[in-house]
C-alpha cells in the first residue's frame, strides 16, 4: 500500500492545510529522546487494536506482547515502522484521535491546548502530522529538555545542599573524632615508651639466651657427630658379620643339599638295581622252571633228557630285528624302562600330519603300550621345533619332556640313558644311528621306529 492510500472512512491526518502539504514537512535532526519516548507509548497503546495482518511485517511477531514489553523489546522497531510505514502510523493516529479527540481536534485546528504536557502535544503531532507538526514536534522536545534541565538544575541544587549539609556533619565528625585520636595518640605513646623498655630488657635476655643456645648446639653437634661415627662403625661390622654368616649359611645349606641330592640319588639307584635284579631272578627262575629244592650232583650230568628242549629248538625261537615280538620281550624285563624319541617316531609313520596331531597320535599309542606292559614309558621331543609353550596333559602311564633351548632332544635321551641305573634294562626307540651307538655304549638297547610302529598298529 502506498504512502497516498487511506482506509476506508478514515479521516487521516488531512486537516486545514490538506495531508500532502503535511507530509512534505520532516524533521532536520533526530527526533527528540523524550518525545521518542512517548511516540512509542503512544504506537504501543494503539498496536493491540490492530489485526495482525494490519501490522507490518516486521511487527507481527510482537502481537501478542503487552504495551509494556512492546516497549522494551520492539520500541525501535515501532519507532522505524512509524517513520517509513505512513498506513501505519495513519492507524495508529486513528486509535490517538478516538482516545484523544480533543486534542487531536485542537492539533488539526493548529492551536495546541495551553495547558497539555509538551511532551503530549509533539508525539500527537509526530504522530497525526497537521500542519506545521514539525514546529510543533521541534518545540515540544526543546520544551521537554527546558523542563529537564529546570529538573536537573533543582535536583543538583538539593544536591549540593544535601552535600553541603553531609560536609558539615563530616567537619563535626572529623574534629570529635581527631581529639579522641589526638587523646589516645597520648595513650598510646605512653604504652610504647613502656613498651619500648620492657623490649630492650627482653633482648638482652634473649641475646643470654640466644648465647646458651649456641653453646648447647654446639655440645650437641659434637655429640651426634660422635654418636654417628659410633653408629657407623657398629653398622659396618654388623654388615661384615652378617655377610659371614651368610657366606656360612650358604656353604652349610649348599654342603648339606649336595650330600642329601647325593645320598637320595644313589640309594634310588641302588634300590632301583635291587629291585631290577630280584625281578631279574624272579623272572629267570619262571624262565628256568627251577624247582624249590636244591641242585643234586646227578643232576650236574651233561646228558639229554627226553622230552627236553634242543639247541635247535633254542634257535629256533630267535626273531628278527623288525619283530614287533622283540619290543614285547624287552618290555617283559623287569623293571624296564622304554625311552622313545618321539618326532623321530612320528615323522617316519606319519609326517604329513601337523606336529601337533602326530604327537596326540603317538602318545595314545603309548599310553596303551604302557598299559598293556606295565613299562616305565618316557616320550622325548625336540623343544626347538616350537613356535610356543605346550599346552598338553600327557597320558596316563606316560611321561612327556621336552628338550631345553640350545639342548636337543638326541642330547636328553643320553642323559636320561646316563641317569638308569647300571643293569637296569632301558630300550631307546629312534633310528638315528648317531643316538642308537650312543646308548648302545651306555647299556641301552636300540630299537628302530618301524618297530615301536608295527607294535603300536597291532594293537
Amino acid at each position: 500500500m502506498t504512502d497516498g492510500a487511506r482506509p476506508a472512512g478514515s479521516t487521516g491526518a488531512e486537516g486545514p492545510g490538506g495531508g500532502e502539504a503535511a507530509d512534505e514537512e520532516s524533521l532536520d535532526r533526530p527526533l527528540p529522546e523524550p518525545v521518542r519516548h512517548r511516540v512509542v507509548a503512544l504506537a504501543s497503546e494503539g498496536f493491540g487494536s490492530l489485526t495482525p495482518s494490519e501490522l507490518p511485517a516486521p511487527l507481527r511477531q510482537y502481537a501478542r506482547f503487552t504495551p509494556s514489553r512492546r516497549i522494551k523489546f520492539a520500541g525501535n522497531a515501532l519507532a522505524a515502522a512509524l517513520e517509513h510505514e505512513p498506513l501505519f502510523r495513519q492507524r495508529v493516529g486513528e486509535r490517538l484521535r478516538e482516545n484523544q479527540a480533543e486534542l487531536a481536534a485542537a492539533l488539526d485546528a493548529g492551536t495546541p491546548p495551553p495547558a497539555a504536557d509538551p511532551l503530549d502535544v509533539a508525539a500527537a503531532a509526530y504522530v497525526l502530522r497537521p500542519p506545521g507538526w514539525v514546529k510543533l514536534v521541534t518545540a515540544g522536545g526543546e520544551e521537554a529538555q527546558r523542563a529537564d534541565a529546570e529538573r536537573g538544575g533543582e535536583r543538583a541544587r538539593a544536591e549540593v545542599a544535601r552535600l553541603r549539609r553531609e560536609r558539615d556533619a563530616a567537619r563535626a565528625q572529623i574534629r570529635t573524632e581527631t581529639e579522641r585520636l589526638r587523646t589516645e595518640l597520648d595513650a598510646l605513646r605512653k604504652q610504647a615508651d613502656a613498651l619500648h623498655r620492657k623490649l630492650r630488657s627482653a633482648q638482652s635476655d634473649i641475646k643470654r639466651g640466644e648465647a646458651a643456645v649456641r653453646k648447647a648446639e654446639a655440645r650437641t653437634e659434637e655429640m651426634r657427630a660422635e654418636t654417628a661415627a659410633q653408629l657407623s662403625a657398629a653398622d659396618s661390622e654388623n654388615r661384615r658379620l652378617k655377610a659371614r654368616l651368610a657366606e656360612s649359611e650358604s656353604a652349610l645349606e649348599a654342603g648339606r643339599k649336595a650330600a642329601r641330592e647325593g645320598r637320595s640319588m644313589e640309594d634310588m639307584r641302588v634300590r632301583l638295581l635291587l629291585d631290577t635284579v630280584l625281578e631279574a631272578s624272579q623272572g629267570l627262575r619262571r624262565e628256568l622252571a627251577l624247582p624249590p629244592a636244591g641242585l643234586h650232583p646227578a643232576d650236574t650230568v651233561d646228558a639229554v633228557e627226553p622230552g627236553r628242549m634242543t639247541p635247535k629248538d633254542i634257535a629256533a625261537r630267535a626273531l628278527s630285528e623288525h619283530d614287533p615280538a622283540v619290543l614285547d620281550q624287552l618290555l617283559a624285563l623287569p623293571q624296564a624302562h622304554l625311552v622313545v624319541d618321539g618326532y623321530n617316531v612320528t615323522k617316519t609313520g606319519y609326517p604329513t600330519m601337523p606336529l601337533e596331531k602326530q604327537r596326540l597320535r603317538l602318545l595314545g599309542g603309548l599310553s596303551a603300550l604302557a598299559a598293556q606292559t606295565g613299562a616305565e614309558v618316557t616320550c622325548v621331543f625336540d623343544g626347538a621345533e616350537l613356535a610356543a609353550p605346550v599346552l598338553l596333559a600327557p597320558p596316563r602311564g606316560v611321561r612327556v619332556l621336552f628338550s631345553k633351548p640350545g639342548v636337543t632332544a638326541d642330547e636328553l635321551i643320553r642323559q636320561l640313558v646316563r641317569a638308569e641305573p647300571e643293569g637296569r634294562p632301558v630300550t631307546v626307540v629312534s633310528t638315528d644311528r648317531e643316538v642308537a651307538d650312543g646308548i648302545a655304549a651306555a647299556g641301552a638297547r636300540p630299537v628302530a621306529s618301524v618297530v615301536l610302529l608295527k607294535r603300536l598298529s597291532r594293537g
